[in-house]
Order: C-alpha cells, then structure tokens, then sequence
C-alpha cells in the first residue's frame, strides 16, 4: 500500500510513532484534530488514519467512541503501542538545571514520581510533540519536554531521561480507518468485530441483548456507554467481541441483539493485535 495515514497531533507524537510501527510504507500526515484526521480520508488526501482510542493508565479517549460512527470510515485493524515517557531538553542542557516540563495532560500524571522526586514542575500543554517542537524554537535552559523518544529526534532534543513512567505497563491502543471496511479472515491471533448499538426503550433490554453473547460462548472485552446528542435518555452502546459476524456463535449473537436494538451498526472486522495478550 502506498500513500499518507493521516493521525492527530504533531510529528513526533505517539500517533506519529504508532503510524510508523504499524504502517511503514505510508507517509504520515500530522492533522490538528481528530476530524481533521478522519476529513483526510474521507476526501482522499490519506487512504487511512490512526486513531487513538484507550490508554491503559488513563482510560478511553474523549470524544472518540463518538467520531468513530460519524466517521464514515471503517476499522482495518488495531494497533497496541507501548508508551515510553522521555524527559528531554535543548541539547546541552543537564539534568539538575530542569525546573519544570511541558506535556499533554495526561502524561503529567503518568511521570508523578519520576518529576516529584526531582522537584520539578509539570505545565499542562495542548500537545507533547508541539511542546517539544516549540522548545526547540526557542530554547530555555532550565525547561524541558515529556514526550517521546521519536518526538526528541524529530526536533531535535536531547533526552535526559528515558522511560520514566511509573507504570511498565502504559500502552495506548490504536484504530486503523479506511473508508471500506474488510471482512476478510486475517493475522494469526483471531479476529476481533466492533459495533455500536442502542437498545429498545423496553425493561431490560440492556440485559437481555448481552444474554445472546453469554449463551452462545462469545467474549465481550469492550462494553462502554455514552450520550448522544446531549439527550440523558439516548444511551449508545460501543462494543468489541472476539470473532468474526460469519462464526455461527458471533451470528446467533448479533442476531438476538439486534431484536433488541432500535439501531446496530458494525464498524469494523480486524485481526486482533499481539498486543493484546
């Protein structure tokens, strides 16, 4: 495949790393926003994009469970990146001089150890790798960056401390989108089927619409709920199972829920990552 895989963020971003591990041959395209991400699909000027959608340490992404089915595009695959934090610096800069860095505000909380035995200040940031980039611009000697080790090498940092986490097991796991979706059986770890749904407004109907996946044997290791449209009431339901819609226990499972449901959507059939396990 060739051409651009569009991500949110800045060149040197956890996007950016996750889009080079994952798809080498395609050049990627930094956009400002995640809609921005998925417009460059939807318009041709990238045939796919990367999307994060949850963090082991800090939970889902904001906001993308609701991208994802008014995106138009389909899931092709996922991807599980490992999240190294690296504390970086104009090059030059030691370690003992660093008083405060700059990150997104979720890596803030992920180095708390790390910057509290040191005394130094964490400053919430839009973007890591921007952080980085503007560092970069204009250098301060007791300053530095949380960001990746790719974000350091791309502004050309120079980093003080690697894999500074508190948690060895931080991973944020990634969807690949294209604008046709592919059934195809694929990779050597099963496959996974994302969908999205609302129930009836009948007494549990929740309940009843999971009962399908318990009795045909169908593992659910994703079930999360949002609003829709501001509305209390209007509850839509994001879900990942293990299994292809043609297994005959995944098809008698759809089947039963979407008796239940007012609307059922797939939005992908992907081979599960490695990562997983």
């Amino acid at each position: 495949m060739t051409g651009r895989i569009s991500f949110q963020g800045e060149l040197g971003a956890y996007s950016h790393q996750a889009c080079v591990e994952t798809r080498p041959a395609l050049q990627p395209l930094p956009c400002r926003t995640f809609e921005d991400a998925i417009s460059a699909v939807r318009e041709g000027r990238a045939v796919e994009a990367m999307l994060p959608v949850e963090n082991s340490t800090y939970g889902r992404v904001a906001d993308i469970h609701r991208l994802l089915p008014e995106s138009g595009l389909k899931i092709v695959d996922e991807a599980f990146v490992r999240v190294h934090i690296c504390l970086m610096a104009a090059k030059g800069t030691p370690l003992e001089r660093i008083r405060r860095v700059r990150a997104h505000l979720v890596l803030l909380p992920q180095c708390a150890h790390f910057l509290d035995s040191l005394g130094i200040e964490g400053i919430a940031a839009a973007d890591s790798a921007g952080a980085a980039a503007a560092l970069a611009a204009q250098p301060r000697a007791d300053e530095g960056v949380l960001a990746s080790a790719m974000a350091a090498e791309t502004h050309g940092l120079e980093i003080l401390a690697r894999n500074i986490e508190d948690q060895d097991h931080n991973a944020t796991r990634f969807l690949v989108m294209a604008p046709e979706g592919d059934m195809t059986r694929r990779g050597a770890h099963g496959m996974i089927t994302s969908f999205v749904f609302r129930v009836r407004n009948i007494p549990a109907a929740l309940y009843k619409a999971m009962g399908g996946f318990a009795t045909n044997g169908v593992n659910m290791t994703k079930l999360e709920s949002y609003m829709v449209g501001g509305h209390f009431t209007a509850t839509q339901f994001y879900a990942d199972v293990e299994g292809h819609p043609d297994d005959p226990a995944l098809a008698r499972a759809l089947e039963e829920l979407e008796y239940f449901t007012d609307e059922l959507e797939i939005l992908g059939v992907y081979p599960a990552d490695p990562g997983r396990k």
